[in-house]
């Protein structure tokens, strides 16, 4: 507080009150203009004079609780921060600080969408968190989301603010592709399967033994209106564009799990003041599953195009690159249930019901016209 700008805040009742001889009624208005005035100071709780959106904030209030989201710089994951910062704001009453990754990307989703945030009042800053909290300054955080580290070394500065600060929940998004099942295993998969030795399992060994209130978050296949990365959905997509073949491992009835970005950031969210978030693992999806060939047709169906031509080859019969096909060979997918009888969260999205608006945004964006190399579907196709 500087005192060229008058006495601070948690003085003006007694300077007023030792001024004022006119009764009760002026004091009353004179109350009134101060807190007026402190409304339009930048030192004001819940407003920064840095920020074009101070004027238009309103969800926040003295005293809100400051939340800290961690955020990537794209993938999969990469469309989280901005649904999750809109959960914190319009639900929980919380001041949200987004510490996003690298250099502002202005015109390419989902950071095309982050003016919505800002007249939320959301704080955006770019920078690297690889330098850890050095761009956050001296501030402090009751709840702070990781949905960055990688590794423990990445996570470790943020769960020592976490640590300083007292916060009261250090969230991680980590990922279920660290699940090793056995052979023959009985899928859905439950939270008690075995795990690959990850970085990020390693993030949540760290943070169980520096004794935080820790939860953990293990998503697969995300999908949202404003991802960056389309690589699952498209892959049907595009051929069914160019009236493609689709070369599809095994017999095609393997399933898989694709989640809406808002129906993860919703789990993230139910963690909060959930007594039982604390200290757990929960896996993050959908429970709504569909089948490789039912996927291609329901494909086909939202984009209008003939019933797709669907071919199985032997993925142990050649070698093709990573990528070549968007999924496991195998069935691979998750069950919420823990999270649903925990958190008391559910899905309010499926993939079938949402292709039609996905598919529009992939014709918007004349994404069925750009050039591309099929040399790895000719080679599965001719397998076959």
């Amino acid at each position: 507080w500087h005192s060229s700008v008058g006495p601070p805040p948690c003085l003006l009742p007694a300077v007023m009150a030792r001024h004022s001889r006119c009764g009760p009624l002026l004091l009353a208005a004179l109350a009134a203009c101060a807190c007026l005035w402190l409304l339009g100071m930048p030192g004001f709780v819940g407003l920064r004079s840095t920020s074009p959106r101070a004027a238009s904030r309103g969800a926040v209030c003295m005293g809100a609780r400051k939340a800290l989201i961690i955020q990537n710089k794209g993938g999969g994951h990469g469309e989280l921060g901005f649904h999750l910062a809109k959960r914190l704001v319009q639900n929980k009453g919380c001041d949200v600080t987004i510490l996003h990754d690298g250099k502002s990307k202005d015109g390419v989703n989902p950071f095309a969408q982050y003016g919505e945030l800002q007249k939320l009042g959301v704080t955006v800053v770019w920078a690297n968190p690889g330098v850890g909290t050095l761009a956050l300054g001296s501030q402090n955080f009751d709840l702070i989301f990781d949905n960055w580290s990688k590794e423990p070394d990445n996570a470790r500065p943020f769960a020592e603010l976490a640590k300083a600060s007292g916060a009261k929940h250090y969230v991680y998004v980590s990922s279920a592709g660290m699940y090793k099942p056995p052979s023959g295993y009985q899928y859905p998969m439950d939270e008690a399967v075995p795990t690959k030795a990850t970085g990020q399992r390693a993030v949540e060994e760290m943070l169980a033994e520096m004794g935080l209130p820790w939860t953990s978050f293990r998503p697969q296949y995300i999908y949202g209106p404003y991802t960056n990365k389309r690589d699952y959905i498209d892959w049907f997509l595009h051929r069914c564009a160019r009236g493609r073949p689709l070369p599809i491992p095994g017999d095609g009835s393997q399933k898989v799990g694709l989640s809406h970005a808002d129906d993860i950031a919703a789990m993230l969210e139910a963690a909060v003041d959930c007594p039982a978030a604390p200290g757990q693992v929960f896996n993050c999806g959908t429970g709504n599953v569909i089948g490789y060939d039912q996927l291609a047709v329901e494909c086909a169906k939202a984009m209008g195009t003939p019933a797709p031509q669907i071919v199985h080859y032997d993925p142990s019969k050649v070698e093709l690159p990573k990528g070549a096909f968007p999924f496991r060979n195998t069935d691979f997918y998750i069950t919420p249930q823990k999270a649903t009888e925990k958190l008391g969260w559910k899905p309010a999205n499926s993939v079938t019901q949402d292709l039609p608006w996905y598919v529009a945004q992939f014709k918007e964006g004349k994404l069925g016209e750009k050039s591309m190399d099929f040399a790895a579907d000719d080679a599965a196709i001719a397998a076959a």
